[in-house]
């Protein structure tokens, strides 16, 4: 203190006059700054004599500002699928607390029900327009101009800055596939990093298809893996619920074929309810004119025999034409039933083609053939014609097509509809051929390459139960056949793949047993569809990964 360090010197030598002088003018000043600093009621120290100096204050030094806190960069949040691009940035990124709500920006109402589902999954508030305060997530429509691939179906954009996160989107997909990420990053990280995600998927069609026909399951366990799906960021269910075994979905038009153990039409608007919700497209099939034994348990007299009177499994004769009527009735009924765009029309395995001379073994077929098309026509023309015919009553009712690819067939008189998408599963079949054929004509083909993507219970026919890492590691969708990539120039015409449970033996594997033998596939199926290149994380990372997120 100054009091102490004049006095020290005082003691050690003898001041000047004009020192002393100096030195008493400055202890003035600071007896008198001292006294006047806020003391007792007599103006001077507290518990001074009034008039006599006091020994000084100490001067209390200014605090050394606290520097301010500051953050590296950023890392992509960790999700499955992973994202696309992340731009880093600096900050503590955001994480739900107390105050926390989802808000739905003004004009953007339709998000309402993402908000809500995203509300209760991070324990937040939610709200209806208003002010978007710190702690809370705004949902919004629109693109982020002036980037165009902000404006693609299915994208969005994830800014987190200043403790609130804003998802936007220019359909109501992209947003909740943005919640998707939000919540995932939360899960795997407990925050989602500071920066902006600029996010879409690959492919347009990513899913599960599964066969409900020759075993069912209960809407309850399709209910759970449309909710795995969703996170996922999945959006095509299949379900082939017509077969040999069975007919799974309750009927008005044909009830006679309907299957004991089956899903009632309240059972199915429930699951396409909830799949609407979480922008999934439920797909039916009615798989024709192969594969219809249920069908022909109630009607025996569709059943296709030989020259012989030998009967074909599954195959129904497609000469008569009650066939078409009770299959199109169906086609029509059920058209109804699933407010989707597509209707998946079968089409495989038409067993009248796998006798080595179809014209000589079912005359009945090749004398309808002739009769359609000329006398060049053959049995598969008349397939060909069945695959079209069926094409259009599903088109009629405002649908989309798919088959099967070994229902499209080379060398006819009659080729298959160019606008029916080619369900590409096999290069085993006969009819079947190499994927690059049905690009080349201008065909737009999605991948279900049974090397990969077939599940089938009791691994019959040299099946094997897919995994997870292979599917990781090995497989895109290019690679359409075997383990063989189709060329690049053709990517455009993939429009995506699904993984496929096949209920061949039923009894092989339980439902929660079948659940837990697709999960690691199916997450390896979302990675490879909505992010292009090599995956970030190895496969052991990944499975970390998808352990913590549950």
């Amino acid at each position: 203190m100054i009091w102490q360090s004049t006095r020290a010197r005082a003691g050690r030598a003898r001041l000047t006059a004009p020192a002393a002088a100096a030195a008493l003018a400055a202890l003035t000043a600071v007896v008198s700054c001292s006294s006047g600093a806020g003391g007792g009621a007599d103006g001077g120290s507290p518990g001074g004599v009034r008039g006599q100096a006091q020994p000084p204050a100490a001067v209390t030094p200014s605090p050394t500002p606290s520097p301010t806190k500051t953050y590296p960069l950023s890392t992509a949040p960790r999700t499955i699928p992973s994202v696309r691009t992340h731009e880093a940035a600096r900050g503590p990124g955001w994480r739900p607390g107390p105050g926390s709500a989802v808000v739905v920006a003004k004009g953007s109402e339709v998000l309402a029900d993402e908000a809500r589902l995203l509300s209760q999954e991070l324990k937040t508030g939610v709200r209806n327009g208003g002010p978007v305060r710190a702690g809370d997530v705004e949902l919004a429509l629109g693109s982020a101009a002036p980037d165009p691939a902000s404006a693609a179906p299915e994208s969005y954009t994830l800014t987190t800055r200043d403790n609130r996160v804003r998802i936007t989107g220019p359909d109501e997909a992209g947003v909740f596939y943005g919640t998707r990420t939000l919540k995932q990053a939360v899960r795997s990280g407990g925050a989602m990093p500071e920066g902006v995600v600029r996010d879409r998927p690959d492919r347009p069609q990513r899913g599960l298809n599964v066969d409900i026909a020759r075993k069912h399951y209960t809407a309850g366990w399709i209910e759970a893996r449309l909710r795995e799906m969703a996170d996922l960021k999945l959006n095509q269910l299949g379900l082939h619920f017509s077969d040999d075994q069975g007919f799974r979905i309750a009927s008005d038009s044909h009830p006679e074929v309907v299957s004991a153990q089956h899903l009632s039409k309240e059972e199915v608007r429930r699951i396409i309810a909830l799949a609407q919700s979480l922008h999934i497209t439920v797909v039916p099939e009615i798989d024709s004119p192969g594969h219809l034994g249920a069908v022909m348990k109630a009607h025996p007299q569709l059943q296709l025999r030989n020259i012989n009177g030998v009967p074909r499994q599954g195959a129904v004769d497609i000469s008569n034409p009650e066939s078409a009527r009770i299959v199109d009735d169906l086609l029509r009924e059920y058209s109804g039933l699933f407010p989707g765009r597509w209707f998946h029309i079968g089409a495989d395995e038409y067993q009248a083609l796998t006798v080595r001379d179809p014209e000589s073994s079912y005359p009945q077929l090749a004398r309808a053939a002739q009769q359609r098309f000329g006398p060049g026509a053959r049995v598969q023309d008349l397939a060909t014609g069945w695959l079209n015919d069926r094409a259009a009553v599903v088109r009629g009712q405002q649908k989309q097509p798919k088959a099967w690819n070994d229902g499209f067939f080379r060398g006819g008189v009659v080729s298959g509809d160019k606008n029916v998408e080619v369900e590409y599963w096999t290069g085993k079949e006969l009819g079947s051929r190499e994927p690059q054929e049905y690009l080349a004509e201008g065909r737009k083909v999605v991948n279900l390459n049974d090397e990969y993507l077939y599940y089938v219970l009791g691994e019959p026919n040299e099946f094997t139960y897919p995994t997870g890492r292979r599917i990781y590691e090995q497989w895109t969708p290019l690679v359409l056949r075997g383990t063989t990539a189709v060329p690049a120039r053709y990517s455009s015409q993939i429009l995506g793949g699904r993984l496929a449970i096949w209920s061949d033996l039923a009894g092989a594997q339980t439902q929660e047993q079948v659940a837990a033998g697709v999960r690691m596939p199916l997450r390896a199926v979302a990675q490879k569809l909505w992010t292009p290149g090599q995956p970030p994380l190895d496969w052991a990372g990944f499975t970390a990964l998808s352990d913590r997120l549950g």
